[in-house]
C-alpha cells in the first residue's frame, strides 16, 4: 500500500492519459498486457496486474487484491486477451503487501502457478501466518504505547476487515536472478524500503522496468519503521539507496503497480529522493534538547489530512513513517533516542 503527500508528477507516458478512473484492460505491445484489478474501498482504485507472455505460458507481475470483485477483474481481464488463469504459468510479486500478493494463492489454486517472491519478504509471510490475528493486535497495541498514543487511542472503532496474509511463495528470487520466464529475460533488481523485499523487474528484451511501488508517477510510496524502535534498520536509508539504483538504469518504460505508465525514470526517483530529504528536515525542526514523544512529532508533521481527521490505522502508518525519518536522522548524526524508557522519545543529537 502507498500514502503520502502528493509529489511532482513525471512526464506521462503519451499513450496513457491521468485519470481517477479505473483504466481497461491493455494490449501494450512486445507479448505484454496490463490488467487494472480494483482494490475496494481504497483511493487508490485499483493495482495494474501485468502478463508476460512466453511459450510455456504467461508470468504475471504482481496479482492483486484478495477479493471477489477484484478476482472477476483478474479472470475478466486476461480472457480479454485470450488467457485462461489456468494457463498462467506463475506469480512474480514485487512485495508482500494485500494489493500485490492477495491473489497469487488463488491464482495457484486455478492453475498450479509457482510463486516467487524475494527471500525478505517471504520471510514475513511466515511470520504474519504463524503470528496470527491475535498476535498482531497484540503488536498494534503495543507500539501505539510505545510511540506515546494516548491511552484511549485503541479504544477506538478497528478501521475496516482484517486482511488475511498472502500465500507463502513456492520460490525466492533475489537481486540479478533472472525469472523463470521461456525465451525472456526478465531480472530481479532488489529494491528495499517500502517493504524489506521489495523488488523491481527489469524485461531486458523489451527495455522496461517494472517498478511495483518502489518508484511511482505521482506519490511516494509508505516508507514505515516496524516496530518503531526495531534496531539496526534503516527503511528510508535503503529505500534513497534503492532510489538512487533504479535511476542509473536506462530502461525506456516505466509500468509501476498504480496509476499509469510514464517515461523518465531518473528524473522521477530525483523527485522522490528530494521529497524526502524535505520530509527530513521537516522532522528535524521539530526536535530539540526537550525531548518529544514519536507519537507528539507525528501529531505536528504536515499531513495530506488533518490530525484530528486521521483514522487510527491512518496515525499508525504515519507514527511508522516519522520513525523510519527519525532513525534516518539518527543514522546521519543529527537526532537520538532519549533514554531507554517507554514511551519513545527523541532530541536533536
Amino acid at each position: 500500500m502507498v500514502t503520502g503527500a502528493p509529489i511532482p508528477p513525471a512526464p506521462k507516458h503519451p499513450a496513457r492519459k491521468a485519470v481517477s478512473l479505473q483504466p481497461e484492460p491493455e494490449d501494450l505491445g512486445g507479448g505484454l498486457w496490463s490488467v487494472p484489478v480494483p482494490i475496494p474501498d481504497n483511493p487508490l482504485a485499483y493495482t495494474l496486474v501485468y502478463a508476460l507472455e512466453s511459450p510455456r505460458g504467461p508470468v504475471l507481475i504482481d496479482a492483486g487484491w484478495q477479493h471477489e470483485d477484484a478476482w472477476s477483474a483478474l479472470h475478466g481481464g486476461l480472457a480479454a486477451f485470450g488467457i485462461d488463469v489456468a494457463d498462467v504459468r506463475g506469480v512474480v510479486v514485487t512485495h508482500y503487501h494485500p494489493d500485490h500478493a492477495g491473489l497469487a494463492g488463488r491464482v495457484r489454486e486455478a492453475s498450479g502457478a509457482w510463486i516467487a517472491m524475494h527471500p525478505a519478504d517471504a520471510g514475513i509471510v511466515k511470520l504474519f501466518r504463524s503470528a496470527g490475528q491475535g498476535g498482531r493486535r497484540e503488536f498494534e497495541l503495543t507500539a501505539l504505547r510505545r510511540a506515546g498514543a494516548a491511552e484511549s487511542e485503541p479504544a477506538d472503532r478497528a478501521d475496516g476487515p482484517r486482511v488475511s496474509p498472502p500465500a507463502l511463495p513456492d520460490r525466492e528470487v533475489s537481486d540479478g536472478d533472472l525469472v523463470d520466464l521461456p525465451g525472456r529475460r526478465l531480472r530481479v533488481i532488489w529494491t528495499p524500503g517500502h517493504s524489506p523485499g521489495h523488488i523491481c523487474l527489469h524485461l531486458e528484451d523489451g527495455d522496461r522496468i517494472f517498478t511495483g511501488d518502489h518508484v511511482l508517477p505521482r506519490i511516494t510510496p509508505h516508507i514505515g519503521l516496524y516496530p518503531y524502535d526495531f534496531p539496526d534498520v534503516d527503511p528510508l536509508s535503503d529505500f534513497l539507496g534503492s532510489l538512487d539504483k533504479v535511476s542509473a538504469m536506462s530502461a525506456d518504460e516505466v509500468l509501476p503497480a498504480h496509476q499509469y505508465r510514464f517515461n523518465g525514470l531518473a528524473g522521477r526517483a530525483r523527485e522522490i529522493i528530494d521529497h524526502h530529504e524535505e520530509r527530513l528536515a521537516e522532522v528535524a525542526a521539530l526536535l530539540s534538547a526537550r525531548p518529544i514523544t514519536l507519537w507528539d512529532l507525528t501529531a505536528g508533521l504536515t499531513w495530506r489530512h488533518p490530525w484530528a481527521d486521521m483514522s487510527r490505522q491512518s496515525r499508525r502508518m504515519a507514527a511508522a513513517e516519522a520513525a523510519a525519518h527519525l532513525r534516518t536522522l539518527e543514522t546521519r548524526g543529527i537526532a537520538r533516542r532519549d533514554g531507554t524508557d517507554d514511551p519513545l522519545r527523541y532530541v536533536l543529537r
